[in-house]
């Protein structure tokens, strides 16, 4: 899945997204964990909002997207704030970097693009390779609860500052997965709406599978968090992974 004209969208549409959230608890892992290094490798970057928050506060950001869209509008945003990442076109599941990484970052549930077992075992593999002994490894992933319960069958809208959609969400054909439609209409200069359609697909797996795979290939989980904080409940929408090589 590659972002095409939504790329452009997606910060005002994103701009209530928590991620300062992501940046406490990034910061609030590395400290609780002893972690010195501040080499931080950001998967799925999108825009570049975290990576250019993080490199704002010191670190030194690679951030990794496999949309040329996503990356064009986070190389802006990041000359236009003055910092500097290095962003990178690459596929997850084909990663083929030259350095390697204090923490690497899957986040805001870009994990769950990956369709397959496979293609997440397979990344997971590509993160083991470039992730430094004692290094972090902190994703999160939509809940089963989530996918099933908030998604499928709803629908969503939005209608501001000239830019509407209407979101549908349909079961998928995988097991937890879902597809979602889109339909946007966005004002031109001349008060006109265009309209142009958007098709995403996403799929998570149960928390037993993550651990399962990460132990697999060598991670040690140090801990699951439903939410930002506490442990996954029922009714938890996001859980996050933190997990080292040692």
């Amino acid at each position: 899945m590659t972002y095409g004209r939504f790329a452009y969208l997606y910060d005002e549409l994103m701009k209530d997204v928590p991620y300062d959230d992501w940046i406490k608890l990034i910061e609030e892992k590395r400290q609780a964990h002893g972690l010195k290094g501040n080499k931080v490798l950001d998967l799925a970057c999108g825009t570049g909002e975290l990576s250019i928050r993080l490199a704002a506060l010191g670190f030194d950001v690679t951030g990794v997207d496999l949309s040329e869209d996503m990356l064009t509008v986070a190389q802006a945003k990041a000359l236009e704030q003055g910092v500097n990442v290095d962003f990178l076109q690459q596929d997850m599941t084909e990663l083929e970097l030259m350095d390697t990484y204090d923490i690497v970052g899957i986040f805001c549930d870009s994990l769950n693009y990956l369709h397959s077992e496979e293609e997440v075992q397979k990344t997971l593999q590509n993160i083991r390779h470039y992730l430094k002994k004692g290094g972090l490894f902190i994703f999160d992933v939509h809940s089963l609860y989530k996918m099933n319960e908030i998604f499928i069958g709803n629908t969503f809208s939005y209608d501001e500052d000239g830019i509407c959609y209407i979101w549908n969400c349909f079961e998928g054909k995988e097991p937890n997965s879902v597809e979602h439609e889109l339909t946007f209409f966005v004002m031109d200069e001349a008060g006109k709406y265009d309209r142009f359609d958007e098709y995403h697909m996403q799929r998570t797996f149960p928390i037993e599978d993550y651990t399962k795979w990460l132990e697999a290939r060598g991670f040690n989980v140090l801990e699951v968090i439903g939410d930002f904080q506490g442990s996954p409940r029922p009714q938890t929408e996001r859980v996050f992974f933190i997990a080292t090589l040692e």
